[in-house]
Parts: C-alpha cells; sequence; structure tokens
C-alpha cells in the first residue's frame, strides 16, 4: 500500500534493516528516503541528542518546538543556547491557536488542572496536527523503554494518526546512553534534569520524580496520564 513518499513495504523494510543501526545511520536514512522531513524537537535531553547529530549530519533539516506558552524558563533558556551552538537554520517556534488569555475564556482558568486532556490538545496536538501536515516525515526523541506506550515503536513506522512516516532513530538506546552521548559531545541539556526531572513538559504538568521511579512520573501526576497525545 502507498502511504505517500514511502509505501508500507519500503517502510517495514527500512524498519527491519535499521533496527540495530546507530541514531547517525538512521538518520542520515531518513533525510535521503524523506526529503520533506522535519525534527520534532522538545529539548528534552534525547531531543538534544538528536539535535546535536542532526546539526551535523543534514543541519538544513528543519526543526520545529511547540511553544505552549506554559514551558519551563529553563526549557526556553535552553532554546537560546541551542540557537547559539548549532545555528538551527531552519528552526520553527510552533504556538497554539489560543493564547492563554483566550483559553481561559473559553474553558475557563488552569484547564490543565482540571482537563490536562484538553488542554494537551488545544496547546500541543492541535498545532502538531497542523505543522506536520507539511511534512511527510517527522523524526522524534522517543524510546523503548520510556513507556509502555512505547514499548514496540520501531525505527521507521507509518503514523496513522499524522498520517506521515515516522522515524525514532533512539528508540533501542537506554537512558545511559543517552546520557553518555550527552557527556561525550558536551551537548547542553536542561539543567532540571539534574534536579530529579527526567521529563520535562510544561510548567504546571511536570514535577520531579523519586530516584528509581518511573521517569514518566512526574508528567500529570495525579492523573490516569502518561503522553500528552503526540504519541500513540
Amino acid at each position: 500500500m502507498t502511504t505517500g513518499v514511502l509505501d508500507t513495504e519500503t517502510i517495514a523494510r527500512l524498519a527491519d534493516t535499521l533496527e540495530t543501526a546507530s541514531p547517525e545511520k538512521i538518520l542520515e536514512t531518513a533525510v535521503r528516503e524523506v526529503p520533506n522531513i522535519a525534527f520534532a524537537c522538545s529539548f528534552g535531553a534525547e531531543d538534544m541528542v538528536l539535535l546535536d547529530m542532526l546539526m551535523n549530519i543534514a543541519p538544513a533539516t528543519t526543526v520545529f518546538y511547540l511553544d505552549t506558552d506554559v514551558l519551563f524558563q529553563e526549557t526556553y533558556d535552553l532554546i537560546d543556547r541551542a540557537k547559539e551552538k548549532y545555528g538551527i537554520p531552519n528552526l520553527l517556534r510552533v504556538r497554539p491557536k489560543l493564547t492563554l488569555e483566550e483559553q481561559a475564556k473559553l474553558y475557563g482558568e488552569a484547564l490543565w488542572s482540571r482537563d490536562p486532556n484538553q488542554c494537551c490538545n488545544l496547546r500541543k496536538v492541535e498545532p502538531l496536527t497542523e505543522t506536520l501536515a507539511k511534512f511527510d516525515g517527522w523524526i522524534t526523541g522517543i524510546r523503548r523503554d520510556q513507556a509502555p506506550t512505547r514499548a514496540n515503536a520501531k525505527v521507521f513506522e507509518w503514523d496513522a494518526k499524522f498520517h506521515l512516516v515516522k522515524v525514532n532513530p533512539l528508540v533501542r538506546w537506554t537512558q545511559d546512553d543517552v546520557w553518555t552521548y550527552i557527556r561525550a559531545q558536551n551537548v547542553p541539556y536542561n539543567p532540571l534534569h539534574d534536579q530529579n526531572y527526567p521529563s520535562i513538559g510544561c510548567l504546571h504538568c511536570t514535577k520531579p520524580v523519586e530516584p528509581g521511579a518511573d521517569p514518566r512520573s512526574g508528567r500529570w501526576a495525579g492523573f490516569a496520564k502518561t503522553e500528552c497525545g503526540l504519541h500513540k
């Protein structure tokens, strides 16, 4: 079946042949096979690794980030540091259609504290959907061991939710692999990672976690929610 720039057979073949390949090799293949591809960068630890690799391999690749208007100040500071270090010639800042004030008028104050799914949909999923519609593929930093919802992620796969090719170069990596690379390559990272924040999202929905706890347990604490809706 043809899904767009690559058919399903080709996607499956790439997933199999690149299963044990290095992230750099996966990225090289991704930008070659899917020229109209973008990297969705959260500026978390995994995405800083991919940004470092991508700027060496194909610096003209579009990089975009979702600015929900409620990111940590440390995240905004890291974005500035990353721009200074890498240049990132094609960096897009993607924002929600609604300002925080408009959202409050329509849905009430502090929507994230009452209905985080709705808040994530407005401030993340809808902007992402609109952005990805312009591309044939996207690169993400998800790893299989991050959460049960990511355990079956492939190196190359068809993203049925957003209707494009999805490339996950770090699926086989562990957290130790990520930090070994960051230290070896002197990659800038969010200082909140040193304060028991393994996964960093929005200011109001991210808490530090106890050492050894589920890395995503600090996201939407108190709710039966572990994903913002960007990854199925």
